[in-house]
């Protein structure tokens, strides 16, 4: 019978949030998705269909973004597997549901923004599109990284 000891994850609550990886990301997904909210919002919002969905998304993400840093924040996922598991599959969904805007509000931006008549709506909207494309990509890497972390478990 061997007596080692296996290498258990760990989950990081408190200050400690905010200095590990994955869990660095949390600070830039909120301020990104917040500009590409804010940005969006802040256009002219035609056709409505899809950039209904770059909304949601972003809103979408934001709200449920902050409450799960809260929750690592005050260590209310008490180190549990599940929680790992659930991080690695909201990041990635988030990730997928940002993908999926990002296409959206590029496209969008790409049709409509020839037309617009003011330069400053449409520099708005390729400022949403990068900040959208840029959340796209930190969501991708937290889930990764979060994956290798729910492995450890």
């Amino acid at each position: 019978m061997s007596n080692t000891a296996q290498a258990m994850g760990h989950l990081p609550s408190g200050t400690g949030v905010c200095s590990t990886v994955p869990d660095i990301f949390y600070i830039p997904e909120l301020i990104f998705g917040a500009l590409v909210w804010c940005l969006v919002a802040s256009t002219y919002v035609f056709p409505p269909n899809p950039l209904g969905w770059v909304m949601f998304v972003s809103v979408f993400c934001f709200v449920i973004t902050f409450i799960w840093f809260f929750v690592f924040l005050c260590g209310g996922h008490r180190n549990s597997a599940g929680w790992a598991a659930a991080d690695f599959a909201y990041h990635g969904l988030a990730a997928f549901f940002y993908l999926s805007s990002s296409v959206t509000l590029a496209y969008i931006t790409l049709i409509v923004g020839s037309n617009l008549l003011e330069l400053k709506y449409y520099r708005m909207e390729i400022s949403a599109v990068v900040f959208s494309f840029l959340n796209t990509l930190l969501y991708f890497i937290h889930s990764i990284f979060s994956a290798n972390r729910w492995k450890t478990f």
